[in-house]
Protein backbone atom coordinates (compact mmCIF):
# COMPACT_ATOMS: atom_id res chain seq x y z
CA UNK A 1 0.00 0.00 0.00
CA UNK A 2 1.58 3.29 -1.39
CA UNK A 3 1.91 6.28 1.07
CA UNK A 4 2.87 10.00 1.40
CA UNK A 5 5.15 9.71 4.03
CA UNK A 6 8.36 10.49 3.42
CA UNK A 7 11.37 8.74 4.99
CA UNK A 8 15.11 10.01 4.85
CA UNK A 9 17.17 7.31 5.23
CA UNK A 10 21.11 8.20 5.86
CA UNK A 11 23.80 5.84 5.16
CA UNK A 12 21.73 4.52 2.43
CA UNK A 13 24.69 2.55 0.71
CA UNK A 14 25.71 0.63 3.55
CA UNK A 15 24.60 -2.69 4.52
CA UNK A 16 22.17 -1.91 6.85
CA UNK A 17 21.36 0.88 5.13
CA UNK A 18 20.51 -0.41 1.48
CA UNK A 19 18.39 -3.45 3.25
CA UNK A 20 16.31 -1.25 5.32
CA UNK A 21 15.41 1.05 2.21
CA UNK A 22 14.23 -1.79 0.53
CA UNK A 23 11.68 -2.66 3.26
CA UNK A 24 10.37 0.72 3.76
CA UNK A 25 10.20 0.54 -0.26
CA UNK A 26 8.49 -2.41 -0.33
CA UNK A 27 5.85 -0.76 2.62
CA UNK A 28 4.73 2.08 0.34
CA UNK A 29 7.11 4.55 1.56
CA UNK A 30 8.86 7.32 -0.36
CA UNK A 31 12.57 7.24 1.01
CA UNK A 32 15.00 9.84 0.00
CA UNK A 33 18.48 8.33 1.04
CA UNK A 34 21.76 9.96 1.71
CA UNK A 35 24.84 9.29 0.54
CA UNK A 36 28.56 10.42 1.10
CA UNK A 37 29.43 10.58 -2.53
CA UNK A 38 26.54 11.29 -5.63
CA UNK A 39 29.23 8.96 -7.59
CA UNK A 40 27.66 6.21 -5.87
CA UNK A 41 23.95 6.82 -6.40
CA UNK A 42 23.26 5.05 -9.87
CA UNK A 43 24.96 1.75 -8.53
CA UNK A 44 22.96 1.59 -5.08
CA UNK A 45 20.16 2.36 -7.34
CA UNK A 46 20.73 -0.74 -9.29
CA UNK A 47 21.04 -2.77 -6.28
CA UNK A 48 17.96 -1.51 -4.27
CA UNK A 49 15.63 -2.29 -7.90
CA UNK A 50 16.69 -5.94 -8.00
CA UNK A 51 14.90 -6.04 -4.72
CA UNK A 52 12.26 -4.12 -5.23
CA UNK A 53 9.53 -2.72 -8.50
CA UNK A 54 9.11 0.26 -6.24
CA UNK A 55 12.52 2.16 -6.89
CA UNK A 56 10.53 4.73 -8.45
CA UNK A 57 9.55 6.16 -4.60
CA UNK A 58 13.82 6.33 -4.04
CA UNK A 59 15.31 9.51 -4.11
CA UNK A 60 19.20 10.29 -3.24
CA UNK A 61 20.79 13.09 -1.45
CA UNK A 62 24.58 14.22 -0.92
CA UNK A 63 25.34 14.72 2.39
CA UNK A 64 28.18 15.11 5.12
CA UNK A 65 27.31 14.59 8.67
CA UNK A 66 29.06 17.25 9.74
CA UNK A 67 27.34 19.72 7.18
CA UNK A 68 24.49 21.38 9.55
CA UNK A 69 23.18 22.98 6.65
CA UNK A 70 22.70 20.10 4.33
CA UNK A 71 20.90 18.46 6.71
CA UNK A 72 18.25 21.64 7.51
CA UNK A 73 17.14 21.50 3.61
CA UNK A 74 16.94 17.66 3.46
CA UNK A 75 14.96 17.01 6.19
CA UNK A 76 12.58 19.67 5.23
CA UNK A 77 8.82 17.66 4.42
CA UNK A 78 10.09 14.43 6.37
CA UNK A 79 7.94 12.59 8.47
CA UNK A 80 10.38 10.01 9.78
CA UNK A 81 14.56 10.47 9.95
CA UNK A 82 16.32 6.65 10.06
CA UNK A 83 19.78 7.98 10.96
CA UNK A 84 21.81 4.40 10.18
CA UNK A 85 24.63 6.36 8.58
CA UNK A 86 28.21 6.33 10.87
CA UNK A 87 31.71 5.64 10.35
CA UNK A 88 32.82 2.04 11.00
CA UNK A 89 36.73 1.37 9.88
CA UNK A 90 37.73 -1.80 8.71
CA UNK A 91 40.90 -1.45 11.17
CA UNK A 92 41.63 1.28 13.94
CA UNK A 93 42.06 4.83 13.28
CA UNK A 94 45.28 6.71 14.52
CA UNK A 95 43.25 9.52 16.47
CA UNK A 96 39.74 8.44 17.89
CA UNK A 97 38.14 11.84 16.97
CA UNK A 98 37.87 10.69 13.56
CA UNK A 99 34.92 8.45 14.07
CA UNK A 100 33.79 10.13 17.11
CA UNK A 101 33.33 13.65 15.97
CA UNK A 102 31.18 12.51 12.69
CA UNK A 103 28.90 10.25 14.95
CA UNK A 104 28.09 12.44 17.88
CA UNK A 105 28.24 15.82 15.89
CA UNK A 106 26.01 13.98 12.63
CA UNK A 107 23.82 12.44 15.22
CA UNK A 108 23.15 15.73 16.66
CA UNK A 109 22.93 17.68 13.24
CA UNK A 110 19.83 15.27 12.17
CA UNK A 111 18.11 15.74 15.14
CA UNK A 112 18.38 19.62 15.24
CA UNK A 113 17.50 19.80 11.51
CA UNK A 114 14.62 17.42 12.42
CA UNK A 115 12.90 19.28 15.34
CA UNK A 116 13.07 22.67 13.56
CA UNK A 117 11.16 20.95 10.56
CA UNK A 118 8.51 18.82 13.11
CA UNK A 119 9.36 15.36 11.64
CA UNK A 120 6.98 13.04 13.82
CA UNK A 121 10.35 10.77 14.99
CA UNK A 122 13.92 10.01 14.52
CA UNK A 123 15.10 6.46 14.71
CA UNK A 124 18.99 6.09 15.25
CA UNK A 125 20.99 3.31 15.00
CA UNK A 126 23.18 2.43 17.79
CA UNK A 127 25.03 -0.34 18.27
CA UNK A 128 25.15 -3.09 21.38
CA UNK A 129 28.58 -1.75 21.30
CA UNK A 130 26.58 0.59 23.48
CA UNK A 131 25.91 -1.33 26.18
CA UNK A 132 28.46 -4.33 27.01
CA UNK A 133 31.34 -2.75 27.35
CA UNK A 134 33.83 -0.62 29.54
CA UNK A 135 33.04 -3.19 32.38
CA UNK A 136 35.44 -3.46 34.90
CA UNK A 137 37.19 -6.69 35.27
CA UNK A 138 35.13 -9.71 36.93
CA UNK A 139 31.81 -7.79 35.38
CA UNK A 140 32.32 -8.52 31.77
CA UNK A 141 30.81 -11.58 31.36
CA UNK A 142 26.97 -11.34 31.75
CA UNK A 143 23.63 -10.79 30.46
CA UNK A 144 23.05 -7.05 29.72
CA UNK A 145 19.90 -5.08 28.86
CA UNK A 146 19.07 -1.81 27.15
CA UNK A 147 19.56 -0.08 31.11
CA UNK A 148 23.28 -0.87 30.67
CA UNK A 149 25.75 1.64 29.33
CA UNK A 150 28.94 1.09 28.12
CA UNK A 151 31.32 3.71 30.18
CA UNK A 152 33.66 5.05 27.87
CA UNK A 153 36.05 6.32 30.47
CA UNK A 154 37.34 2.78 30.67
CA UNK A 155 39.71 2.39 27.66
CA UNK A 156 40.90 -0.62 28.38
CA UNK A 157 37.39 -2.53 27.95
CA UNK A 158 36.55 0.08 25.04
CA UNK A 159 36.91 0.53 21.46
CA UNK A 160 37.56 3.58 19.70
CA UNK A 161 34.26 2.38 17.66
CA UNK A 162 32.16 1.38 20.22
CA UNK A 163 33.26 4.91 22.32
CA UNK A 164 31.85 6.50 19.02
CA UNK A 165 28.45 4.94 19.22
CA UNK A 166 28.27 5.26 22.81
CA UNK A 167 28.93 9.14 23.01
CA UNK A 168 26.52 9.54 19.95
CA UNK A 169 23.55 7.58 21.70
CA UNK A 170 23.93 9.22 24.68
CA UNK A 171 24.46 12.49 22.95
CA UNK A 172 20.52 12.09 21.32
CA UNK A 173 19.09 11.36 24.52
CA UNK A 174 20.74 14.42 26.39
CA UNK A 175 19.46 16.48 23.47
CA UNK A 176 16.21 14.70 23.95
CA UNK A 177 16.16 15.54 27.91
CA UNK A 178 17.09 18.79 27.56
CA UNK A 179 13.88 20.32 27.36
CA UNK A 180 9.83 19.10 26.80
CA UNK A 181 9.97 17.73 22.72
CA UNK A 182 7.12 17.43 20.50
CA UNK A 183 9.39 14.68 18.28
CA UNK A 184 10.06 11.54 19.61
CA UNK A 185 12.78 9.14 19.55
CA UNK A 186 13.60 5.30 19.49
CA UNK A 187 17.03 3.83 19.53
CA UNK A 188 17.85 0.23 18.27
CA UNK A 189 21.43 -1.47 19.64
CA UNK A 190 22.08 -4.47 17.01
CA UNK A 191 24.82 -7.06 17.92
CA UNK A 192 27.13 -7.80 15.01
CA UNK A 193 25.08 -8.05 11.42
CA UNK A 194 25.11 -11.08 9.23
CA UNK A 195 22.70 -11.94 6.59
CA UNK A 196 22.79 -11.71 3.09
CA UNK A 197 25.07 -9.37 1.67
CA UNK A 198 23.85 -7.26 -1.98
CA UNK A 199 27.11 -6.14 -3.17
CA UNK A 200 31.16 -6.25 -2.90
CA UNK A 201 31.28 -3.64 -0.28
CA UNK A 202 30.01 -5.21 2.61
CA UNK A 203 29.16 -4.73 6.01
CA UNK A 204 32.42 -5.08 7.95
CA UNK A 205 30.42 -8.13 10.66
CA UNK A 206 30.50 -9.64 7.33
CA UNK A 207 34.37 -10.39 7.53
CA UNK A 208 33.62 -13.06 10.40
CA UNK A 209 32.23 -15.34 7.81
CA UNK A 210 34.37 -14.43 5.04
CA UNK A 211 37.33 -15.15 6.72
CA UNK A 212 36.41 -18.56 7.83
CA UNK A 213 35.59 -19.36 4.07
CA UNK A 214 38.36 -18.37 2.49
CA UNK A 215 40.80 -19.59 4.42
CA UNK A 216 42.72 -16.73 5.96
CA UNK A 217 41.71 -17.78 9.51
CA UNK A 218 43.45 -20.87 10.58
CA UNK A 219 42.05 -20.98 13.78
CA UNK A 220 39.38 -19.47 15.95
CA UNK A 221 39.99 -16.85 18.79
CA UNK A 222 38.14 -18.42 21.57
CA UNK A 223 35.16 -15.41 21.67
CA UNK A 224 31.84 -15.06 20.36
CA UNK A 225 28.79 -11.97 19.97
CA UNK A 226 26.00 -11.53 19.52
CA UNK A 227 24.14 -12.24 16.36
CA UNK A 228 21.47 -11.34 14.12
CA UNK A 229 20.31 -10.99 10.04
CA UNK A 230 20.24 -7.54 8.60
CA UNK A 231 17.11 -8.05 7.12
CA UNK A 232 15.53 -8.33 11.33
CA UNK A 233 17.00 -5.48 12.18
CA UNK A 234 15.38 -3.66 9.36
CA UNK A 235 12.37 -4.49 10.71
CA UNK A 236 13.07 -3.82 13.62
CA UNK A 237 14.41 -0.08 12.45
CA UNK A 238 10.84 0.11 10.94
CA UNK A 239 8.46 -1.13 13.82
CA UNK A 240 10.75 1.41 15.32
CA UNK A 241 9.86 3.96 13.46
CA UNK A 242 5.86 3.03 13.38
CA UNK A 243 4.58 1.93 16.73
CA UNK A 244 3.52 3.76 19.11
CA UNK A 245 4.96 2.21 21.81
CA UNK A 246 8.42 2.62 20.63
CA UNK A 247 8.54 6.26 20.84
CA UNK A 248 11.33 7.39 23.94
CA UNK A 249 12.47 3.14 24.10
CA UNK A 250 15.83 1.50 23.52
CA UNK A 251 15.83 -1.97 21.81
CA UNK A 252 18.46 -4.15 21.53
CA UNK A 253 18.01 -6.23 18.19
CA UNK A 254 19.91 -9.80 18.18
CA UNK A 255 19.15 -13.17 17.73
CA UNK A 256 21.72 -14.68 19.95
CA UNK A 257 25.05 -15.34 20.68
CA UNK A 258 27.47 -17.39 18.74
CA UNK A 259 31.71 -18.46 19.47
CA UNK A 260 33.39 -18.51 16.54
CA UNK A 261 33.82 -22.28 17.07
CA UNK A 262 29.83 -21.72 16.27
CA UNK A 263 29.91 -19.98 12.99
CA UNK A 264 32.65 -22.44 11.91
CA UNK A 265 30.27 -26.07 12.64
CA UNK A 266 27.12 -24.03 10.78
CA UNK A 267 29.27 -23.46 8.00
CA UNK A 268 31.57 -26.58 7.85
CA UNK A 269 28.07 -28.30 7.85
CA UNK A 270 26.77 -26.37 5.15
CA UNK A 271 29.57 -26.51 3.19
CA UNK A 272 31.16 -29.63 3.71
CA UNK A 273 33.61 -29.59 1.15
CA UNK A 274 35.29 -26.30 2.12
CA UNK A 275 38.21 -26.20 5.00
CA UNK A 276 36.34 -24.51 7.57
CA UNK A 277 38.75 -23.88 10.47
CA UNK A 278 38.23 -26.27 14.18
CA UNK A 279 41.02 -25.17 16.08
CA UNK A 280 40.06 -23.24 18.74
CA UNK A 281 43.68 -21.15 19.45
CA UNK A 282 44.54 -19.84 22.73
CA UNK A 283 43.81 -16.07 23.61
CA UNK A 284 47.89 -16.14 23.94
CA UNK A 285 48.30 -16.98 20.56
CA UNK A 286 45.29 -14.82 19.20
CA UNK A 287 47.12 -11.31 21.20
CA UNK A 288 50.36 -12.56 19.22
CA UNK A 289 48.25 -12.41 15.49
CA UNK A 290 47.17 -9.55 16.39
CA UNK A 291 50.33 -8.04 15.74
CA UNK A 292 50.56 -9.15 12.09
CA UNK A 293 46.70 -8.73 11.26
CA UNK A 294 45.49 -5.36 12.84
CA UNK A 295 42.06 -6.44 12.34
CA UNK A 296 42.37 -8.72 14.90
CA UNK A 297 43.13 -5.94 17.78
CA UNK A 298 39.41 -4.68 18.41
CA UNK A 299 38.42 -7.79 19.00
CA UNK A 300 40.91 -8.14 22.21
CA UNK A 301 38.80 -7.25 24.51
CA UNK A 302 36.55 -10.19 23.89
CA UNK A 303 38.90 -12.95 25.04
CA UNK A 304 37.83 -14.67 28.48
CA UNK A 305 34.47 -12.79 28.22
CA UNK A 306 31.10 -13.84 27.30
CA UNK A 307 28.75 -10.64 26.26
CA UNK A 308 25.09 -11.74 26.04
CA UNK A 309 22.87 -9.21 25.24
CA UNK A 310 18.73 -10.02 26.62
CA UNK A 311 16.47 -9.21 23.29
CA UNK A 312 12.90 -10.23 25.51
CA UNK A 313 11.83 -6.14 25.08
CA UNK A 314 12.42 -5.49 21.37
CA UNK A 315 9.57 -9.05 21.30
CA UNK A 316 7.66 -7.69 23.86
CA UNK A 317 7.15 -4.61 23.07
CA UNK A 318 7.00 -4.64 18.96
CA UNK A 319 6.06 -8.20 18.31
CA UNK A 320 9.32 -8.20 16.73
CA UNK A 321 10.68 -11.75 15.89
CA UNK A 322 14.11 -12.10 14.70
CA UNK A 323 15.44 -15.09 11.95
CA UNK A 324 17.31 -17.47 13.73
CA UNK A 325 20.67 -16.58 14.08
CA UNK A 326 22.34 -19.80 11.99
CA UNK A 327 20.25 -18.54 9.14
CA UNK A 328 21.71 -15.26 9.28
CA UNK A 329 25.22 -16.98 9.17
CA UNK A 330 24.31 -19.16 6.24
CA UNK A 331 22.56 -16.57 4.31
CA UNK A 332 25.77 -14.73 4.56
CA UNK A 333 27.70 -17.60 3.43
CA UNK A 334 25.98 -17.65 0.51
CA UNK A 335 25.76 -14.38 -0.81
CA UNK A 336 29.44 -13.95 -0.63
CA UNK A 337 29.67 -17.00 -2.20
CA UNK A 338 27.57 -15.79 -5.09
CA UNK A 339 28.98 -12.75 -5.31
CA UNK A 340 32.41 -14.17 -5.60
CA UNK A 341 33.63 -12.34 -2.78
CA UNK A 342 34.70 -15.64 -1.32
Amino acid sequence: MDTNKKVLLTGITGFLGSHTAIKLLEKGYKVIGSLRNMERANHIKKIIGERTDRVDRLQFAEADLLDDKVWRGLVEGIDFVQHIASPFPRKLPDNEEELIKPARGGTLNILQAAEAHNVKRVVITSSTGSIVYGKQKGHRSGTFSEEDWTNVQNKKDTTPYFRSKTIAEQAAWEFMEKERRDMELAVVCPGAILGPVLEKDFGTSANIVIKMLDGSTPVLPDIGFDIVDVRSVADLLIRAMEQPEAAGQRFIGSAGYLKFKDVADILREAYPSKKIPRRVAPDFMVRLFSYVDASLKPILIDLGVERKVDHSKAKRLLNWTPIPKEEAVRACAESVLKLEIV
